[in-house]
């Protein structure tokens, strides 16, 4: 009961801030319906009037959301302002192609994790994990822009070969691109979890005696994944909100009629009643999920989590391989050189003669569009893309710890029904478009994840039986925390930040191609590819530098992590 109450304040207060738009942002609701609905028809005081009338906007934002919330207690949506038809059939229908959608993308992203951990789980039933792995694939495909990939697989895919429909909706095999451009990217991030927390089950006693004892590896398998799931079930959950609501991108370029593309259109027009009915859909899908997800891991943990008997999760010390950490000094020499060498060039400088011109002695990497240098927008772009991403994750990472410590289930599934994009157009209508106003709606969503990751691992943890034996003996909360349960909880949560580095970058970078974050000529990654997507079959280098980019930011990080997690680990294993 306590849950849904936080639940239920939680939705009233999200839905009371849509419903105080029309005041809190700078421009004018009535203006804008207007252009909607009568392009041809002069601003006039009189018909600003009458629209408010007409509209209810002429009693305050309060007044209208009264009256949304008295029609929601009979079943009724509401009416747009824009269309003047009933909310519900539409956004309904909506709800139904995004739940649609999702379940495709979900059944992606889970045989991809599959296939990821595959090579761990068969090493470690067989007891043969010796060396710390870092997941670069995993890393890559996980930081691959989504629009990226559904752009190529519209062209190479339906253009190219003609294997399947690159635009509309309706059949099974008008699923199948966008289900694979949304699965990829979170199948990748799931696989990359779950293959990092798969070591600690197999190095468990149990799996000892399974070995020893001559069991297969396929009936040691299982008792692995359930040993290491509840853990991330809370991912499973956010991941699936995040696919049903935020794959505003992917819907677009597809002509998909689904609910996140529903909710961007909404808050664009300020169509208030669409866009409350389209958040109170996704918020009551993310209670679902995040309840769904805490039963399921509640089942497969059983009594031990309730009776404080369930063993802590301890990673075995594994050394990095001598590669790991070779690839990390590579990459990031490779890295530095090619911004120390688009920091020397001019990122502004247009020459239209030579507009997306291949690469060249001149241009290195090619032009883009209007004819600048890409190399040198690379460059200067590294320092805005590389650091503020690093600086918001350094922020998210903070808040999903002591979000996920005190266990605010009910704000974190709230904060990940929201997509960043809706977010954006709420902090850019308050204080503006800019930079600073797109990493603050950017880390106002993206904690979400770590702090339900963070709950999972800290709630297993209050479970295992030292923790009852160091209570016995005397110890305090603050011991508890030092000495037990930050070790444990921390590191994993902390390499699930560094692997989202590159999912915030691109967070960014979809605000700015809005209009709301940063602002054009400035140079930017994230605004590299949403400029030159039009142009990517033409002169894909304009779109593939960024992209790579990106992949490479997230292999960087992954690699650092497990060399510098490996030589630790090497350390305490010979002390």
């Amino acid at each position: 009961m306590k849950h849904l109450a936080g639940r239920l304040g939680t939705l009233l207060a999200v839905l009371a801030v849509i419903g105080l738009l029309p005041t809190l942002t700078r421009t004018d609701p009535a203006l804008t319906i207007l252009h909607a609905r009568y392009a041809d028809r002069p601003p006039t005081p009189e018909t600003l009037d009458a629209i408010r009338a007409e509209t209810g906007l002429d009693g305050g934002a309060a007044h209208v959301l009264g009256d949304w919330l008295g029609g929601l207690l009979h079943g009724d949506l509401g009416t747009s302002w824009v269309s003047g038809q009933p909310v519900a059939p539409d956004v309904t229908a909506a709800l139904g192609v995004s739940l649609a959608l999702m379940g495709a993308s979900l059944a992606v992203a889970v045989l991809l994790a599959g296939a990821l951990c595959a090579g761990t789980l068969r090493r470690g039933a067989r007891r043969r994990i010796v060396t710390a792995r870092a997941g670069v694939s995993a890393a890559v495909l996980a930081a691959l822009p989504e629009f990226l990939l559904a752009a190529v697989l519209a062209a190479v895919v339906a253009v190219q070969l003609g294997w399947l429909p690159a635009l509309g909706w309706g059949g099974p095999e008008q699923m199948v691109l966008p289900a694979l451009a949304m699965g990829i990217p979170a199948g990748a991030l799931l696989g990359r979890l779950l293959d990092d927390a798969l070591p600690a089950a197999f190095a468990e006693p149990w799996a000892k005696a399974a070995v020893a004892g001559g069991l297969p590896g396929r009936r040691i398998v299982p008792h692995a994944l359930r040993r290491t799931l509840p853990g991330l079930l809370p991912q499973l959950g956010l991941v699936v909100v995040g696919l049903t609501g935020g794959a505003v991108a992917v819907e677009t370029l597809y002509a998909v009629p689904g609910l996140g593309g529903t909710a961007l259109a909404a808050a664009l027009a300020q169509d208030l009643p669409v866009l409350q009915a389209c958040v109170l859909f996704l918020l009551l899908l993310g209670v679902v999920a995040g309840v769904a997800a805490r039963l399921a891991g509640r089942a497969l943990l059983g009594p031990a989590l309730a009776d404080g008997a369930l063993p802590a999760l301890v990673p075995p010390v594994l050394p990095a391989r001598r590669l790991l950490t070779a690839g990390a000094v590579v990459l990031a020499l490779l890295f530095v050189a090619v911004t120390v060498a688009g920091l020397l060039r001019d990122p502004l400088h247009v020459d239209a003669a030579a507009r997306l011109a291949g690469p060249s002695a001149a241009h290195p990497f090619g032009t883009d569009s209007l004819g600048r240098d890409v190399l040198a927008r690379l460059g200067h772009g590294a320092a805005r893309t590389v650091l503020t991403a690093i600086a918001v994750s350094a922020v998210t990472l903070l808040l999903g710890l002591v979000l996920g410590a005190v266990r605010a289930g009910a704000l974190t599934e709230t904060a990940n029904a929201l997509p960043a994009i809706l977010c954006g157009l709420v902090v850019a209508g308050i204080a503006g478009p800019g930079a600073l106003g797109a990493a603050v709606a950017v880390a106002a969503v993206a904690w979400a994840p770590l702090a339900a990751h963070t709950s999972a691992l800290y709630a297993q943890e209050r479970a295992a039986p030292h923790i009852a034996a160091a209570r016995s003996m005397g110890a305090g909360r603050w011991h508890l925390a030092r000495r037990h349960l930050l070790p444990a909880v921390v590191p994993p949560v902390l390499r699930h930040a560094v692997l989202r580095i590159p999912a915030v970058a691109l967070a960014l970078a979809s605000l700015g191609f809005l209009g709301l974050g940063t602002q054009a000529p400035a140079p930017e990654w994230g605004r590299m590819l949403s400029e030159n997507m039009p142009y990517a079959e033409r002169a894909p280098w304009s779109v593939l530098a960024p992209a790579a980019a990106l992949a490479a930011l997230g292999a960087l990080a992954v690699l650092t992590a497990a060399a510098v997690r490996g030589r630790a680990r090497g350390r305490a294993g010979a002390a």
